[in-house]
């Protein structure tokens, strides 16, 4: 059993499932879905389709360059069977699926940090232009009238003692 990709969105094929399309030349394209046949027969671009894995990496929004990635790769070369070789195979694959996993969510984290980041500068930015918006136009002038207040008073007291 061999889970193929598919062509287009770079989903899975499983056995039995979706589409195959045989070109002329006997170049053969797997399909997951009709949504993606029907795209390569409109002749889309997989990297300008924004739902499409392809999309994703060319944008930056997913890992494209790493280790764990080699491990996908297809291999042709016939092994005989061994039990031990097996179940370390199985354990490696789940190993590297976890070390996978951690490398998209570490990756994932640090792209969001950017965004968050931008925001909050943007933020400041708008808040320092229209700063007058959110400052009362007496703000701080309570300070001073009460200063000035306080000055009377003492002027008053200052004028009452002298007569």
């Amino acid at each position: 059993m061999r889970v193929e990709k598919c062509y287009f969105c770079s989903g899975p094929v499983y056995p039995g499932h979706g589409m195959m399309f045989v070109r002329n030349d006997c170049k053969t394209f797997r399909f997951c879905k009709s949504k993606c046949h029907k795209n390569f027969k409109k002749k889309r671009n997989p990297r300008k389709t924004r739902w499409t894995k392809a999309f994703r990496k060319a944008s930056g929004k997913e890992l494209t360059v790493d280790n764990s990635l080699e491990f996908e790769k297809r291999r042709n070369i016939p092994v005989k069977y061994n039990r031990v070789l097996w179940d370390k195979t199985v354990e490696a694959m789940k190993r590297v699926e976890e070390i996978k996993r951690k490398r998209q969510a570490r990756f994932i984290m640090n792209r969001l940090k950017k965004g968050k980041q931008l925001d909050k500068e943007e933020a400041i930015n708008e808040v320092k232009k229209n700063i007058h918006l959110i400052r009362a136009p007496h703000a701080g002038k309570a300070k001073q009238m009460e200063e000035k207040m306080v000055q009377k008073l003492q002027e008053d007291v200052d004028m009452g003692d002298d007569s």
